[in-house]
């Protein structure tokens, strides 16, 4: 049998080595790192791609999120929704506004916060919803502003994990007032280190996080805000630049697998497969499936060299760093139940058929047995 790595990113960057190579030289040769025309120029390409009138790039994803909030004024004493299974940046987000995070539940099939839990979750105090689009699949967003609306709610989508997809034909990351993305190496469209970016039509909200990202100078040496040092560099504006023209066809590679995969795995009990909303697309950031004997097969499946990973053990409302805000298990029984039988195999561009079906024969051979 073959070695097969959660993660494998030589196949996609192999295929673009040389460009990549030609990115760095010629900003080595620039002598110029910080917010050039790499990053102007891979702005206006992420917002054509997006399809949004402006993308900031920023450091990092975590950062996106917390100056989308920081320009739409969110602060101490505000609430934000957020989904109750998410990785922890969605979260500690909120908290570096001084904000309070308030959990609503996924969705059973999709793993997307539930638009039919979220009105029950508004008080005067709340401010905006933060929809999380996971594992690569778009969330519910017309429910979601139509529920935002009606509160006179903001809406910052959380896109790090689903470049691409759709929701009735509308690309995530352009349904919000505000939406925040990361370029961690490990996205679908990823840097060679830490990167993010916010897309919105609003024009007001762009400049001001361009203020913000960039100690809260428009000018040199004038600062006309409490800003931050949370800019993208001119080497990894580069770098994505080159990515973002194979990226479409990396999704395609992604799907064709995930498909390979549901056509293996269809047939095996006590199994949970991925489930697509009718009006979403899923572009496989990862393929989760689940089931109640998650540890022994993830044990079973390191024995014969074939990784995985958990997203994720611990859900934010069960983290020691919100035990401040006192909840307990069962709190949030969907997300608690994702934690404990969630398994994410291996999905990456370049991926054979073959792969997934020795991946798929140890899974049938663990349950058969």
């Amino acid at each position: 049998m073959n070695k097969i790595p959660f993660l494998d990113l030589q196949p996609t960057h192999s295929v673009i080595k040389d460009e990549m190579i030609q990115a760095f030289n010629s900003i080595y040769d620039s002598n110029w790192f910080i917010l050039g025309q790499r990053v102007v120029d891979f702005e206006k390409e992420y917002a054509s791609f997006n399809q949004t009138k402006y993308a900031i790039g920023v450091s990092n994803g975590l950062d996106a999120l917390f100056l989308a909030m920081k320009a739409l004024g969110i602060g101490s004493g505000d609430e934000v929704i957020v989904p109750s299974n998410t990785y922890i940046a969605t979260v500690l987000a909120v908290s570096y506004v001084g904000a309070t995070p308030i959990f609503v539940e996924p969705d059973s099939l999709t793993y997307n916060i539930n638009p039919k839990l979220i009105e029950k979750a508004i008080t005067t105090r709340t401010k905006a919803i933060i929809p999380v689009h996971l594992y690569g699949q778009a969330c519910e967003m017309d429910a979601i502003n139509d529920i935002a609306k009606k509160f006179k709610l903001k809406v910052i989508e959380d896109n790090a994990q689903s470049h691409g997809a759709t929701f009735k034909g509308k690309l995530t990351g352009n349904w919000g007032h505000v939406n925040a993305t990361s370029f961690y190496p490990g996205k679908n469209l990823g840097a060679l280190g830490d990167a993010g970016a916010i897309t919105t039509n609003d024009e007001k909200i762009a400049k001001r996080i361009q203020i913000l990202r960039n100690y809260g100078s428009k000018e040199k040496y004038y600062n006309e805000v409490i800003g931050h040092n949370m800019r993208l560099d001119e080497l990894q504006a580069a770098f994505l630049s080159v990515k973002l023209k194979y990226l479409n066809d990396w999704t395609v590679q992604r799907q064709t697998i995930a498909q390979w995969y549901n056509e293996v795995l269809q047939s095996v009990p006590d199994v949970v497969l991925p489930h697509t909303h009718s009006d979403a697309t899923h572009t496989y950031h990862v393929y989760v499936i689940r089931t109640k004997k998650r540890d022994e097969l993830q044990k079973a499946l390191t024995k014969h060299e074939i990784g995985t990973l958990i997203h994720y053990p611990i859900p934010p409302h069960l983290q020691t760093a919100y035990r401040n805000l006192g909840y307990k298990k069962g709190d949030f029984p969907i997300a608690e139940e994702f934690a404990k039988t969630s398994l994410s195999l291996p999905i990456w561009p370049g991926m054979s058929k073959e792969n997934c079906v020795q991946i798929g024969n140890v899974i049938k051979s663990f349950f058969k047995h």
